[in-house]
């Protein structure tokens, strides 16, 4: 194996290339003048858990929906590439075969059932004019089993609370089956156990060979999770690359106006972080 200079591992046996990942460049947007994401270069490689870091503000958010298409970039010169295909060149449709974006506030006041609004994810896969079939409802029960709401599926969406609707939004996505997925705080409104569980989906999707960008504001929830990370800070990427290298003092304290203490896990030997402000 190689590392990359953002921290990605790369094989280097073999003679048939795998799949790129998510490689976006010069990626900006502004809305009344006022510019949100200046220049963004990222990337998050293929099979893997890729966390989208930042203080609040820092265009985390804005930058998953550019990603997904949802709002186009303002400069032209703008490249979101999915394993070298152009994703902003897609039309919507057969983008929604390729990726699938989870908001966090995704919300809807029509009065469907869990079930129906799963099956969502599925329209970008069928004829515009059939309905649901039983391929595309055993799809749907499967993403409701893998997020633990089986038992919700007859229940309509306007009557669960914000972490069982976070959970609904992800079995969509799931499914769409997508080869690429975008999270915008996937654990928002989750308890400590469905945010724990939330990730291990996240985990067991990157093995499935599933790409996985999450903004998450949690930092030990990233180092506890992640692959790769890329951090924002007003609009700019001021690092990206493996959570050891990252996620240290170094890095965060100026970005998030904190002290940093970084300790290991000593069963994971994975990063945990403590925090004081300074002073």
């Amino acid at each position: 194996m190689t590392t990359t200079a953002t921290g990605a591992r790369t094989a280097t046996t073999g003679t048939t290339p795998g799949p790129r990942g998510l490689d976006a460049e010069r990626v900006s947007w502004s809305v009344g003048g006022r510019l949100i994401l200046d220049g963004v270069d990222a990337t998050a490689p293929a099979g893997a858990v890729s966390g989208l870091l930042g203080p609040n503000g820092s265009g985390k958010s804005t930058l998953l929906r550019v990603l997904a298409g949802v709002q186009p970039p303002s400069d032209a010169g703008a490249r979101v590439a999915f394993d070298d295909a152009d994703l902003l060149g897609l039309g919507r449709r057969k983008r929604a075969r390729v990726l699938a974006l989870v908001e966090q506030e995704a919300s809807t006041d029509l009065p469907l059932t869990v079930l129906d609004a799963v099956l969502l994810g599925r329209i970008p896969h069928r004829s515009l004019l059939a309905g649901d079939s039983d391929a595309d409802r055993a799809v749907a029960h499967r993403a409701l089993a893998t997020v633990g709401m089986t038992a919700f599926a007859e229940r309509e969406v306007t009557t669960l609370s914000g972490g069982e609707r976070q959970r609904v939004h992800m079995a969509r996505a799931l499914a769409q089956e997508p080869a690429l997925i975008l999270l915008d705080e996937p654990t928002n409104h989750l308890d400590v156990a469905a945010q724990l569980d939330a990730l291990r989906t996240l985990r067991a999707l990157a093995e499935d060979g599933v790409t996985v960008l999450a903004a998450l504001h949690d930092l030990n929830l990233a180092a506890q999770t992640c692959d790769h990370v890329v951090l924002l800070s007003e609009g700019r990427v001021v690092a990206a690359g493996d959570v050891r290298d990252v996620l240290v003092p170094d890095v965060l304290d100026p970005v998030y106006g904190v002290r940093t203490e970084v300790l290991t896990h000593p069963r994971t030997g994975r990063p945990v972080l403590s925090f004081e402000l300074p002073g």
